[in-house]
C-alpha cells in the first residue's frame, strides 16, 4: 500500500499562486492513477484534479481548470499541484489519495490512502 505525505500548503494573498508535493512511498505509486481532493470547514471532500499513472492525462473540477495543474515524477515518487491565480474560495485542506484501479469515478469513495493533508489559506 501507498503511504502519501503533503506538503507545500500554507497561507497566500488572492491571486497568488502555490504549489503543492505528494511524497508517496511503496512500490505501486508509478502504477497508480492519483487524485487532489479538497476540504473547507463544514463542507464535503471535493474533487480537485487527477492524473493517469503516466501522466498523459489529467482531470479537473471546473471550479480550477484554468488556474490549476497537476503533474507527476515517477522517479522522485512524487506528485504535484500547481495552484495559480488563487481565489479566497480555495481556501482548504488539500488531500491526496491513490485511486481504486483505473476505472474510477472522481469522487472520494474511489480513491484511497490518503495523506494527512496540507492547509491552503487565501486571503482576500
Amino acid at each position: 500500500q501507498v503511504q502519501l505525505v503533503e506538503s507545500g500548503g500554507g497561507l497566500v494573498q488572492a491571486g497568488g499562486s502555490l504549489r503543492l508535493s505528494c511524497a508517496a512511498s511503496g512500490r505501486t505509486f508509478s502504477s497508480s492513477d492519483m487524485g487532489w481532493f479538497r476540504q473547507a470547514p463544514g463542507k464535503e471532500r471535493e474533487f480537485v484534479a487527477a492524473i493517469t499513472w503516466s501522466g498523459r492525462s489529467s482531470y479537473y473540477a471546473d471550479s480550477v481548470k484554468g488556474r490549476f495543474t497537476t503533474s507527476r515524477d515517477n522517479a522522485k515518487n512524487t506528485v504535484y499541484l500547481q495552484m495559480n491565480s488563487l481565489k479566497p474560495e480555495d481556501t482548504a485542506v488539500y488531500y491526496c489519495a491513490t485511486a481504486r484501479g483505473h476505472n474510477y469515478r472522481l469522487i472520494a469513495a474511489d480513491f484511497q490512502s490518503w495523506g494527512q493533508g496540507t492547509q491552503v489559506t487565501v486571503s482576500s
